[in-house]
């Protein structure tokens, strides 16, 4: 994929990604791993009704793209990028690829890890934290969601 995205348009990228997840039935969540200087090695959606797998979150997808693309299981100057706060199973990941920064959109306060519920990174036991920034186009990815799930009531 190696294409340069800068940062402001990042978001609006993942988030035309995640309204396709959306169309194909998924919660719309979308997610990419970046470069240090901003080159997209992987970009991922939610695949988890399609591929009839819980574990297949855009992090996860996304996270292991960039491990095989990269021939390595440690992608430390490496970014994630995606719409949604991560959960915990998302953040243990994160931890263990050790990436070194988590960009996110919307705040997730009934699963997320990051910067709500359990603080995945904050506990004693984690053994990474990556540097963290929540809240981008954050009013778009959670209208996208609310959006999502308005509809499927």
């Amino acid at each position: 994929m190696e294409q340069t995205i800068k940062a402001d348009g990042m978001m609006f990228t993942l988030l035309a990604h995640a309204k396709a997840a959306a169309e194909a039935g998924e919660v719309p969540v979308a997610a990419a791993v970046t470069t240090s200087d901003g080159k997209v090695i992987a970009m991922a959606e939610n695949r988890m009704k399609r591929d009839d797998n819980a574990l297949h979150h855009a992090e996860m997808l996304v996270i292991s793209e960039a491990m095989r693309v990269r021939e390595t299981s440690r992608l430390d100057d490496c970014d994630l990028w995606v719409t949604l706060e991560p959960c915990t199973m998302c953040a243990g990941a994160i931890a263990h690829a050790q990436l070194r920064r988590v960009y996110f959109g919307a705040f997730d306060e009934k699963a997320g890890a990051v910067e709500s519920g359990v603080r995945f990174f904050d506990q004693p036991s984690c053994h990474h934290r990556p540097e963290i920034y929540g809240g981008l186009s954050a009013t778009a990815a959670a209208d996208l969601l609310r959006a999502f799930f308005r509809d499927r009531r």
